[in-house]
């Protein structure tokens, strides 16, 4: 059995992955509630709307993305040493880092909008969305500042609050934009502008209530510390160190999205002889269900950000099976939730598509979108495994060898897609990312085995729940087409999912996946272990 320290440590970790993991899926609700009669409204505008996304994370991911890692795992490692005075020292040279990268991603979104969306994009209606879009560049890199800092004190609350606020600012004001712009005549692209700028709000409240949060903690901390901070050039070159590989493996995932996405519209227009119009109806159906298809890497959200700050601090104190430990439980719970709903998708992509999209004149058929949400499906699983694979390899200092695999796995997908995508058209997108993802999951697997101290066996992690998801999905494709000449299409998805859902905890049961002891360290475990009869 492990010791009490073990037993806190992780308890400290499954703690922290729930709020967050709870945070998430209220946030991916609010989301959905957003995104899906979005894409009803505005037609082929919303890739409009997705053009000026891909272009924001690209700023946005290179600007922030390694920073509140590297915050998170230096402010990790103090606060456990008692170093309060150099907790606050590496927050203020954070803050001071992000607002500058938030100016200049600010000045290229702002300025170079035009350039970027017709020259860069390949769609220069979707200027508007990226002008509206780069004030919340800044706010944003402030907002990551803040949070690194409270998830390196292993507290995930402000965060999921500040997510939820951001999500319910965006969901009242860009739905309400959207429709007013669209009653008063306004194209859909205006219209689809006036629904980014709801992200941009929610972002500066979000950041409000982080600054509010912040103060009222400093405000319960003691006021004298003992420690002598390091000098802000030490803690810069640290926070570099860190952040830097990490920014960049990071930063070349959305960058070779939105890479491939301006190669793939290219090619549609220039290859197959489609007008900008049928361009953009064609790949509005393929960006509708990458909301669907996004859920289950965003719960990895909860784990990533828990698995660096845990590891880092089992290390601080030496804790070397510790951190194992957490290694063996963020690869177990990713296989838990990446399995099901990567074969959710696979064997019921068109009737889930069709379930929340509305597909007529302005799109092309559902049909289309449900083949690229299967093929999204396999490719979840892996995108699942690849996130979480890369903060454990983080949390262990090898922060090079994502961008590493990453990069592979990227080049591997612009070099299929502007292949396949000439020859059999959109769907060839879809495929290009199921062997970018499979390529960069499986080699970041053969280098967490290798190199990761004590790494638990893979297949007694990842067989039971794949075969427990394999059982669930025969069992909902089955009752899918067995109910849908009476249900109707709708219905009958709907109670395959949720047949689906009951098939596969049950089988998690049969099969005990999880133990007592796995219980045990989970929040509630011991209160679920008794009415789940598990030993």
């Amino acid at each position: 059995m492990p010791n009490q320290s073990n037993q806190n440590e992780k308890k400290s970790f499954f703690g922290g992955a729930a709020v967050l993991a709870a945070g998430i899926m209220l946030v991916k609700v609010i989301s959905a509630v957003y995104k899906i009669p979005l894409v009803n409204i505005l037609g082929d505008g919303y890739q409009d709307f997705t053009n000026g996304y891909y272009v924001y994370n690209i700023l946005l991911t290179i600007s922030t993305a390694g920073f509140p890692v590297a915050v998170s795992k230096m402010v990790s490692e103090a606060n456990t040493l008692g170093r309060q005075n150099q907790v606050h020292r590496i927050f203020s040279v954070a803050m001071k880092i992000f607002v500058l990268l938030g100016l200049i991603s600010f000045v290229i979104m702002f300025f170079g909008a035009d350039f970027i969306a017709g020259t860069l994009m390949n769609n220069e209606k979707s200027a508007a969305c990226i002008r509206v879009l780069a004030p919340a560049v800044i706010g944003v890199g402030c907002v990551s500042a803040f949070r690194g800092y409270a998830q390196g004190h292993g507290n995930m609350v402000p965060t999921s609050v500040s997510q939820v606020i951001e999500a319910i600012i965006k969901l009242v004001v860009g739905l309400g934009l959207a429709v007013l712009l669209l009653n008063m005549g306004k194209s859909s692209s205006i219209a689809a502008a006036g629904a980014i700028a709801g992200v941009t709000l929610g972002t500066l409240v979000a950041l409000l209530y982080m600054v509010i949060d912040y103060v009222r903690t400093r405000r319960r901390e003691p006021k004298e510390a003992a420690d002598t901070p390091q000098g802000d050039k030490t803690i810069l070159k640290r926070l570099l160190q860190l952040a830097i590989p990490i920014s960049i493996s990071s930063s070349s995932m959305a960058i070779i999205t939105a890479v491939d996405n301006s190669l793939v519209q290219g090619r549609l227009v220039n290859a197959l002889g489609m007008t900008l119009d049928e361009m953009r109806a064609t790949m509005t159906s393929y960006s509708s269900v990458q909301n669907i298809y996004q859920l289950p890497a965003s719960l990895m959200v909860a784990i990533t950000a828990s698995v660096i700050p845990a590891v880092s601090s089992c290390f601080a104190r030496q804790d070397k099976k510790g951190a194992a430990r957490i290694v063996g439980s963020s690869l177990k719970v990713t296989a838990l939730l990446a399995f099901p709903t990567g074969i959710g998708m696979i064997v019921l992509g068109q009737p889930l598509a069709e379930l929340f999209y509305s597909y007529g004149s302005s799109t092309v058929s559902g049909e289309l979108a449900g083949q690229c949400l299967s093929l999204l499906g396999f490719a979840s699983i892996f995108v699942c495994i690849m996130l979480v694979c890369n903060s454990i390899l983080q949390s262990h200092n090898m922060v090079t060898i994502p961008m590493i695999t990453m990069i592979i796995g990227g080049v591997i997908m612009v070099i299929f897609d502007y292949v396949v995508v000439g020859i059999i058209g959109l769907i060839g997108s879809p495929l290009g990312t199921c062997v970018c993802y499979t390529v960069t999951a499986v080699l970041d697997l053969i280098v967490v085995v290798r190199v990761v101290p004590n790494c638990p066996n893979l297949l007694s992690v990842f067989c039971k729940p794949l075969i427990a998801a394999v059982v669930m999905g025969i069992v909902a494709w089955g009752f899918y087409h067995l109910t849908c000449g009476l249900l109707g299409s709708k219905l009958a998805c709907l109670a395959a999912v949720a047949v689906a859902v009951v098939v596969y905890v049950v089988m998690i049961i049969v099969l005990k996946v999880l133990n007592r002891d796995d219980m045990s360290l989970m929040p509630k475990g011991d209160k679920l272990s008794k009415i789940l009869h598990i030993q």
